[in-house]
């Protein structure tokens, strides 16, 4: 049994925001080789206008990829993730992420194609600022596709 087209269109939220810390954009920073004085320290970030160290800026997918998981797990999806290869990442920024930060994650099965046995997952998770006084202010949209190998009969 293959992967739940049933479930393009439903929302999985994190049921806690994500809180930003700057000890872990600088370790996300160093693993992606990102090298910017901002993304490592927090008086060049401020120089710049940033109130902290400033995320790498594929770091939203580490938050999206917290949302998703609800949905990769979720039985009734069908998805094996011994199957999943990743396939595809983009991202659309509102503003850059920023240590001290609180972030909502929202992420909508948005698309399900099956063809010559991979199944393309697409999902968009939309990242939102929950601190007080900007409840719901976007911040990013990570859209991520994931090819599902078939099962071998």
């Amino acid at each position: 049994m293959g992967v739940n087209g049933d479930y393009v269109g439903r929302i999985f939220v994190l049921p806690r925001p994500y809180e930003v810390e700057a000890s872990t954009l600088r370790a996300f920073a160093r693993a992606v080789g990102v090298t910017h004085p901002a993304c490592h320290d927090s008086a060049a970030a401020r120089a710049l206008g940033y109130s902290d160290v400033v995320a790498a800026p594929t770091f939203g997918v580490v938050i999206a990829q917290k949302a998703e998981a609800l949905y990769l797990s979720d039985p009734g999806a069908r998805i094996d993730c011994e199957r999943v290869v990743h396939a595809e990442e983009r991202f659309v920024h509102t503003r850059p992420l920023v240590a001290g930060d609180v972030v909502g994650a929202a992420t909508e099965v948005v698309g399900i194609i099956s063809r010559g046995g991979i199944t393309q997952v697409t999902t968009r998770s939309d990242l939102t600022d929950e601190a007080d006084g900007h409840r719901g202010v976007p911040v990013a949209s990570v859209w991520s596709t994931l090819a599902v190998r078939a099962e071998r009969r």
